[in-house]
């Protein structure tokens, strides 16, 4: 069994007020003897405001709720998955970048978010974050964490069965799936897809994710979700900030897939053919 800690939160506009927040998250899920926390998508920032936000974003050596973070890891001695960071890369655009932190400090792995989200909403919310981010391109798994094999997603990439194929084929035990979803997609799709995954892959599935109304207008779903290997959620945050842990069992990976083998029968599929 391992006790893992979920932060969700409600991110602003103020990277300095987010900073706070995460020492304070991680304090708290060390002090709950979680050995590892997992926070959401867009932990240091979250701002519709593009010329706003642009002043707040920095490279990742200057980043402040990174560097905050780390330092904060270091002294409780806990492992850290940072859901994302709005990062500057030496382009024009910005990454939307995982970090996965160990005990010491020190940064294990990153990983930037391969599917950006362009969308006209029939609500009238318009998004376009291939106007703001890059494509990131690695699919990412981070070994010898608490929770084993550790694969990273961000948010949309949930909607795309064939990176979590990847990741499980690679033997994650873990894949995390940090996220700022909308209220109505989140209410329709967030947790049938987050168990649809999970039982494709036979693993868990760790959702920290963004909750409530924020300093920029938008309004996101919460309800941060642990889901085992069979699809069963273990764990249900509900609606606003909070840090909550639960308990895993990593052996109740080899059972599920003993059960329900499909990962070993999957086979590769060639182009479909027109008739």
């Amino acid at each position: 069994m391992v006790k893992i800690a979920l932060f969700q939160s409600q991110t602003g506009v103020d990277p300095a007020a987010s900073a706070s927040r995460m020492v304070e998250a991680v304090a708290t899920a060390a002090e709950s003897g979680a050995a590892m926390l997992f926070t959401p998508e867009m932990s240091g920032l979250l701002d519709r405001d593009k010329e706003r936000a642009a002043h707040n974003v920095r490279l990742e050596d200057n980043d402040e709720v990174l560097a905050a973070t780390r330092e904060a890891a270091a002294k409780h001695g806990i492992w850290v998955h940072i859901g994302s960071l709005a990062v500057r890369t030496e382009g024009r655009q910005f990454a939307n970048r995982a970090f996965v932190i160990d005990p010491r400090g020190e940064v294990r792995a990153r990983y930037d978010k391969i599917h950006l989200f362009d969308v006209d909403l029939p609500s009238g919310e318009s998004w376009r974050e291939s106007n703001v981010y890059r494509h990131g391109s690695e699919v990412v798994i981070v070994d010898g964490t608490p929770v084993g094999k550790l694969g990273l997603t961000i948010c949309y990439d949930l909607r795309f069965p064939a990176l979590f194929a990847a990741l499980a084929e690679a033997n994650a035990d873990v894949i995390a799936v940090p996220a700022a979803f909308t209220v109505p997609t989140g209410r329709a799709h967030w947790e049938v897809l987050l168990r649809a995954r999970a039982i494709e892959a036979g693993l868990f599935i760790v959702a920290a994710a963004q909750s409530g109304h924020h300093e920029d207008g938008r309004t996101t779903y919460g309800h941060s979700l642990v889901v085992d290997p069979w699809g069963e959620v273990v764990l249900d945050m509900g609606e606003g900030s909070a840090v909550k842990t639960v308990d895993i069992d990593l052996s109740r990976i080899t059972d599920v897939r003993s059960r329900v083998p499909a990962l070993s029968h999957r086979r590769s599929i060639g182009e479909a053919v027109s008739r």
